[in-house]
């Protein structure tokens, strides 16, 4: 292994020794107990983007958030392990709000806009483009690139949500009568603040007659 390569890992060793430091000396108990269970009432959705982590962001602890991640945050109704990450945390871990949080300036996203060729990731990004489709009007009157892709973050957001609040999942849970909220959210990375974009659902009463099971 190179010095370059050797010194990363050491740094992640590092840091795992800092870690099981810190654990070794909390006295709440709360870390015995997670090593036998978790309680998360949040799942969070988000971009695989390194500078956008859930706990940080929202100001929970180990144990509070049930993460998923991938390249610009998209649920589709095809990917069997966003659904399987879906369907633990609706229907064993019992979570109450589901978050689908982007972020402005995702790369994911902006590539989307490009009519580049990036290699295989350019089939994951045919589902942005599909919101793009849809609102090609709005978003292509937009000059300046930088706010055409940040409205374009937020247009993905909301159309993301709708497809988990189309799922058989989500409509379930609803019809059990189990409290469970799908919030879109977007993150400002410069401020750190997260932004609602006021796209929650509490029941399939909006989704529409197609969308809204029986």
């Amino acid at each position: 292994m190179c010095n370059d390569l050797k010194h990363s890992f050491n740094k992640i060793i590092e840091g795992n020794n800092n870690w099981m430091e810190f654990v070794k000396n909390d006295t709440s108990g709360r870390f015995e107990q997670l090593s036998k269970e978790q309680h998360p009432e949040i799942l969070w959705i988000g971009c695989a983007d390194s500078r956008v982590p859930a706990n940080e962001i929202t100001g929970t602890k180990p144990g509070e958030v049930f993460v998923h991640r991938n390249i610009a945050n998209v649920c589709v109704h095809s990917d069997m392990n966003m659904l399987s990450v879906l369907d633990y945390a609706v229907n064993v871990l019992k979570v109450k709000h589901i978050i689908v949080a982007g972020h402005y300036g995702c790369g994911g996203v902006a590539a989307s806009l490009s009519r580049n060729q990036f290699g295989i990731i350019e089939n994951w990004l045919c589902h942005i483009k599909d919101v793009y489709r849809l609102r090609a009007a709005e978003i292509g009157a937009i000059e300046d690139l930088e706010c055409k892709t940040d409205r374009l973050v937020e247009l993905n957001v909301e159309e993301q949500v709708f497809n988990l609040c189309t799922t058989s999942i989500v409509q379930n849970a609803w019809k059990n009568n189990q409290p469970l909220a799908v919030h879109g959210m977007v993150i400002n990375i410069a401020s750190g603040e997260l932004i609602n974009q006021n796209c929650t659902f509490t029941s399939k009463e909006s989704l529409g007659k197609v969308f809204a099971y029986k």
